[in-house]
């Protein structure tokens, strides 16, 4: 049994052998036909990278959103929707700070929760230097456990100064930067229309996103009660945003979901007939569009890859039958000498695969080149995953495209094939 094993090992070897051979005496043959399969594994697993990449930049920057987390606005969050009636969400009422403390107080489901109010397009001031355009944020002092930031230099909020509406302030490392470029902001103060503010930390660089929009680098944070000092909150005024945190024990946020719209329903006296006025927007509703787009996108990468490697598919399939052609007679001498037709059928089988295999390299080889071409703040990176989804569809194809000519050429006739010419 053993040798019987160790045979048909050494005839694999061998038809492995005979295989890199025949690729090696016809080189311009073997790149012509692997050109077909370098172009479909470079537009699939390039589409693949680029549509990865993209998805975690965009997880990376939605991480001030939070994960599991409920926001209570006015208007529901849509993504596409043509049937939006803003005007019926217009006139909702605004949330209050009183429905943050009393969903605070009772709900039994959540983590944290949090208030929070925001104003864009502010001038920050420091002596004789100032920076437009920052974004302004009040909050509650859960509001880090709510979205993900980091200080890197100082301390956050103590419960004290949330509830006592302390002029403190966190600032982002390009505010930092700009009103004190050759000091510590920490224990200095900066002007916020007109009212002066401690700084207590910077944040944590954290470079351009995605969306366009000011990032933690240019934000500016203060107790929500500091906020309502210097801008006018509720009606005609800055909508304050609620948002929660669910547990970890509840995965789908259900039973925080339930909980929530019982007890806004209960403190806006809402009759059983009536509907809701307040939205309950979660963030995954974000991850359920990007995966939808990403998918459409992936679908259209199939696709034009598809094309190419059905052309590259049949490359190799017609050189493999050339090959057949050309080589009978060596085949012929081969099965008369007692070669086998598993032998002569990986012969042709691990060629095909090798010229499959050796495009689909190049073509991922193309891919990780493209991962040092600048695309803004987003950095492309290859991953194992496409690398091997690559040479799993090459291999396929190598399969797919040798197997007939492979089986074609075990099945010849030893006396027919060396007579052929």
């Amino acid at each position: 049994m053993l040798k019987k094993i160790i045979y048909y090992i050494r005839q694999v070897f061998e038809s492995l052998r005979f295989a890199m051979q025949a690729l090696s005496s016809n080189l311009l043959r073997t790149l012509l036909s692997l050109l077909g399969v370098t172009i479909g594994i470079f537009a699939i697993i390039s589409v693949f990278t680029i549509v990865d990449s993209l998805e975690n930049r965009l997880k990376e920057d939605m991480s001030f959103i939070g994960d599991d987390v409920i926001y209570i606005q006015k208007f529901p969050w849509s993504f596409g929707s043509s049937d939006y009636p803003w005007w019926k969400y217009m006139a909702r009422p605004s949330n209050s700070v009183n429905e943050y403390k009393f969903l605070e107080k009772n709900l039994t489901q959540a983590e944290a929760v949090a208030v929070m109010m925001r104003k864009m397009g502010l001038t920050i001031k420091h002596q004789n230097s100032s920076m437009s355009n920052v974004l302004v944020i009040g909050t509650s002092f859960q509001f880090n456990k709510i979205t993900d930031f980091e200080i890197g230099e100082g301390r956050y909020f103590t419960p004290q100064e949330v509830e006592n509406a302390r002029d403190v302030v966190l600032l982002g490392a390009n505010i930092a930067e700009t009103l004190f470029p050759q000091t510590s902001a920490i224990g200095k103060t900066v002007k916020v229309r007109g009212r002066q503010f401690t700084v207590i930390a910077i944040l944590k660089k954290e470079g351009a996103n995605l969306f366009g929009e000011t990032s933690l680098d240019e934000r500016l944070m203060m107790p929500y009660g500091a906020f309502s000092k210097i801008f006018r909150v509720g009606y005609k005024g800055i909508d304050p945003m609620i948002a929660i945190k669910g547990k970890k024990t509840d995965k789908n946020l259900q039973e925080l979901e339930g909980e929530l719209r019982g007890l806004m329903r209960g403190r806006r006296s809402l009759k059983p007939y009536q509907e809701d006025n307040f939205a309950l927007n979660r963030t995954e509703l974000f991850a359920d569009a990007l995966s939808s787009l990403f998918g459409v996108v992936s679908f259209a990468g199939w696709i034009i890859g598809g094309f190419s490697i059905l052309v590259g598919g049949f490359g190799i399939a017609n050189i493999m039958f050339v090959s057949v052609k050309e080589r009978t007679n060596l085949i012929g001498i081969q099965k008369s000498l007692g070669a086998r037709n598993y032998f002569i059928l990986y012969q042709f089988l691990f060629e095909a695969v090798f010229l499959s295999l050796i495009g689909g390299l190049v073509g991922l080889f193309l891919v990780y080149l493209l991962t040092y071409v600048p695309l803004g703040s987003l950095t492309i990176s290859l991953s194992i995953k496409n690398v091997f989804m690559g040479l799993g569809v090459a291999g396929f194809v190598g399969v797919a495209s040798g197997l007939i000519p492979a089986y074609m050429a075990s099945r010849l006739d030893p006396v027919e094939a060396i007579r052929a010419k």
